[in-house]
């Protein structure tokens, strides 16, 4: 029976080991501030915004929210961007995606300052995390590499594949798993042989956005499965073909009429992998805890920087 790897136990040692540096920030000057940026009425948005909030407020970090409506322009945001920018008690800015369709993401984004994009996808930020100098880091593919360190899994040396090639994780995590010495292809949607390609690896990421992708056929026998993806199935005959008539989550998916799967087969990771992350409990949890970390670390160059 595979290992289950689980986020939430990642995430409560991460939180944990926070409490004092945000402490010893408060007792220096005051405390790590976050400004998260939620424009529009997404109801997924919403939700993850109030976990981040929650976090914020459990550790002690000063956390606020601007909620523009769902009409705000370009401009408009990126003059509130600039705003916190000069704010001195703000140390990261947050701006969640996806923003309405009018405005320009990526202007917005490149308004953030690099020293609060606590997010990590600032190309300066980038930059960096590709040459190796320290930076935030994109939360969920640090949060994965925390999770293998935390449960002990060795990456030096072995075949690393990542599905998937997205700025926000395919990509930072080929990087990140090429600094601890792996070796690592990366596979996207027009990858021939894609399966052939995904057996390969010893350490496989799936971060496709299509659920239940990974199936037996791409999953090398004692492979370790990270999986990035969170689909919710409307369909009850999907959850029966991906968990089966008689399973609990198809049971749930009758109760709630609907149901979340990865990116990888559920029972066939079960079967051919000697460790997984499940979902949900898995990933998920990460992305807010090291949302926490790089914000904690923000502070501390900041507020160090200014008591040099």
């Amino acid at each position: 029976m595979a290992k289950q790897l689980s986020g939430t136990w990642v995430r409560d040692q991460l939180l944990e080991e926070l409490k004092p540096r945000v402490e010893e920030l408060r007792r220096r000057a005051r405390p790590p501030g976050l400004a998260v940026i939620l424009a529009g009425n997404n109801p997924a948005s919403q939700i993850y915004v109030r976990n981040k909030v929650k976090a914020c407020q459990e550790l002690g970090i000063l956390s606020e929210t601007h909620t523009p409506p769902e009409e705000v322009t370009t401009e408009e945001l990126v003059a509130l961007v600039e705003t916190l920018n000069k704010r001195e008690e703000i140390d990261g800015i947050l701006v969640q995606m996806p923003l309405p369709a009018q405005v320009d993401a990526s202007r917005v984004l490149l308004a953030v300052s690099p020293e609060k994009d606590v997010d990590g996808f600032h190309p300066l930020n980038m930059g960096y995390l590709l040459t190796g100098r320290p930076g935030p880091r994109a939360c969920t593919p640090a949060g994965i590499l925390e999770l293998l360190r935390r449960y002990e899994i060795p990456i030096k040396g072995r075949r690393a594949v990542v599905l998937g090639r997205s700025d926000i994780v395919g990509k930072p995590m080929a990087v990140l798993l090429m600094h601890e010495h792996a070796t690592v292809t990366i596979c996207h949607s027009r990858t021939v042989n894609l399966a052939e390609e995904a057996r390969r690896a010893e350490i496989l990421v799936a971060a496709m956005g299509r659920p239940a992708l990974v199936t037996g056929e791409f999953i090398q026998p004692g492979a370790v499965v990270i999986d990035v993806g969170i689909n919710r199935i409307t369909d009850r005959a999907e959850a029966v073909r991906i968990f089966g008539a008689e399973s609990e989550r198809v049971q749930a998916f009758d109760r709630t009429g609907s149901v979340l799967v990865g990116d990888v087969h559920p029972r066939d990771v079960e079967e051919k992998a000697s460790a997984y992350t499940p979902v949900p409990g898995g990933v998920g949890p990460l992305t807010i805890a090291m949302l926490m970390v790089n914000t904690v670390e923000a502070a501390e160059r900041r507020l160090g920087a200014c008591s040099a």
